[in-house]
């Protein structure tokens, strides 16, 4: 079906759309922009140079994505923003896209980006998240799949959020979050097992006992290394255990404690 395009909106004519798209009143798609079929475009959106977008995505009104980027070593090189398909962008989210860092900031499929949100420049974030109203990501964040981070979340530069976390609305962090956990309380800090939100993605009893018993042995301990060394010898390292091992030997930021 053919694009059903606003006659208030401006669309250049470099840019590339596919099929069954709605562009309402006062969009504004720029050159070097590429677009997949049946998306929706609220009034008052801006798809900016460098923009590749997948099927399927409802963008509502003043959404600003592939904008360039709040980074002052940012010297218009030509970098992207890949946003996958199924996702809901709500109102006055931001996204910039990549630098010279790693070229490309990217939002994966099936993810809620509530009012407000900001996403800077190469952050990535991966599938079927859910972020808050107001939640702000610096620059090169990392955030895996599911993970439900609540509103107005402050988030430092190069931190790593792991899958099916819940962070507290108002939290603010300069560390790394690990997968399966809760993390609220000020200063942020771990404050268990998103026991609800692993039910809820299907984790079963004794998967999510095994995971508990790890991060109580990884917390039981000064070093932090101590407790994974201990988790290695003494528990069985499913597939679940083995993503806590690596994101936390990996966090070169440390995680939250």
């Amino acid at each position: 079906m053919a694009n059903q395009i606003s006659p208030l909106a401006f669309v250049h004519p470099d840019a590339k759309l596919g099929d069954n798209n709605i562009i309402g009143p006062f969009c504004y798609i720029d050159a070097d922009v590429v677009i997949g079929n049946n998306n929706v475009f609220q009034n008052s959106v801006t798809l900016n140079q460098g923009l590749r977008m997948g099927d399927n995505n409802e963008v509502m009104p003043g959404a600003s994505l592939s904008t360039k980027p709040q980074d002052l070593k940012f010297k218009g090189e030509v970098t992207t923003c890949q946003i996958g398909n199924n996702n809901s962008i709500r109102e006055y989210v931001t996204i910039s896209r990549g630098t010279a860092s790693k070229g490309t900031t990217i939002v994966g499929n099936n993810n809620l980006l509530m009012e407000n949100v900001h996403v800077a420049h190469d952050c990535e974030i991966g599938n079927s998240c859910i972020i808050g109203n107001s939640t702000k990501f610096a620059g090169e964040v990392i955030v895996d799949d599911c993970a439900i981070i609540s509103a107005e979340v402050l988030v430092h530069q190069f931190v790593h959020i792991g899958g099916y976390v819940m962070i507290q609305g108002g939290s603010r962090t300069s560390q790394d979050i690990p997968p399966y956990v809760i993390a609220g309380k000020e200063p942020i800090r771990y404050a268990g097992l998103n026991l609800i939100g692993l039910r809820r993605r299907g984790f079963d009893n004794d998967t999510i006992l095994s995971i508990r018993e790890a991060y109580n042995i990884i917390y039981s301990k000064g070093i932090i290394k101590e407790g994974l060394e201990e988790v290695k010898k003494g528990m069985e390292v499913t597939p679940e255990i083995q993503y806590v091992l690596d994101f936390i030997e990996k966090a070169e930021r440390g995680i939250i404690r």
